[in-house]
């Protein structure tokens, strides 16, 4: 099973750049799967249904969220429908939708966890670890396990990925959008990275207009962050090759592309 799991997607550049690129990485890479965070789809905070709906026409089968999950107050009343929609699994209060959810390609199954992290991280949270034992004691023997581990702290993502080694095919930290160059396979098999990066502008700043966020966090204004809706994108995803019957990763690669990209869609 090859899985290809794309980072952070910010505003329309982001978007942009998965529908122009999704569908060659597909061909090029024989992948059988496709993940995406999109946790800062639209305008940069949370994920509308329409966004929602044009990523999976972009070839997204499942799309995880974060910190933002509940940034556009309509995801309430859509997420319940939404089978390829997945929020945090460690939410303290009662929230629709689920954290983990199981699809079958090709007649294999394929579990897809959303886990927040701890630190720094302003949501109230259950504990990580604790929130997966939980799902791992009482969910059926799938081997193929990818969990998105959207969190702050470099030291808290590595530490969950050892403590999760041998227990799911893969711990893939987001949130960060600056992609880390420390994929590897744990000892027991699991698949990691620090942080997968992101899909935004790539001469922004974490996927947002570079003078908007230099003047909010340099020079303190009370301005918000912008999104430009073309220009020069960034895709960073990463590739995973996993054995179908253990559920071990093989193999990790990233992906780190950037082309530019306008609203006219291009023939893959």
């Amino acid at each position: 099973m090859k899985i290809l799991f794309i980072g952070d997607i910010v505003g329309n550049i982001g978007k942009l750049i998965v529908r122009d690129l999704v569908p060659s990485l597909v061909k090029k890479y024989g992948i059988d799967f496709v993940i995406a965070n999109g946790e800062n789809v639209s305008k940069g905070k949370g994920l509308k249904k329409s966004d929602y709906h044009d990523l999976i026409n972009y070839g997204v089968d499942v799309i995880t969220l974060g910190n933002h999950y509940n940034s556009k107050s309509e995801l309430e009343r859509y997420i319940d429908n939404a089978d390829n929609l997945i929020r945090p699994l460690n939410l303290r209060k009662s929230f629709p939708g689920v954290g983990s959810a199981v699809y079958e390609i090709d007649g294999l199954l394929v579990r897809v966890t959303n886990v927040l992290g701890s630190a720094f991280i302003n949501e109230e949270v259950n504990s990580p670890y604790l929130a997966m034992l939980e799902l791992l004691e009482n969910e059926d023997n799938i081997p193929i396990h990818i969990v998105d581990f959207h969190a702050e702290a470099t030291g808290e993502k590595i530490s969950f990925a050892y403590s999760m080694d041998g227990k799911v095919s893969a711990v893939l930290g987001t949130h960060t959008h600056v992609q880390t160059k420390d994929t590897k396979i744990l000892p027991n098999g699991t698949a990691y990275i620090s942080d997968v990066g992101m899909c935004g502008d790539a001469d922004g700043c974490l996927g947002f207009e570079r003078d908007s966020v230099v003047n909010k966090l340099m020079y303190g204004h009370d301005s918000p962050f912008q999104l430009k809706e073309v220009g020069n994108g960034l895709f960073s995803a990463v590739v995973i090759d996993i054995d179908n019957f253990t559920g071990k990763a093989k193999e990790i690669f990233p992906l780190y592309i950037t082309k530019e990209v306008t609203n006219e869609r291009e023939d893959s």
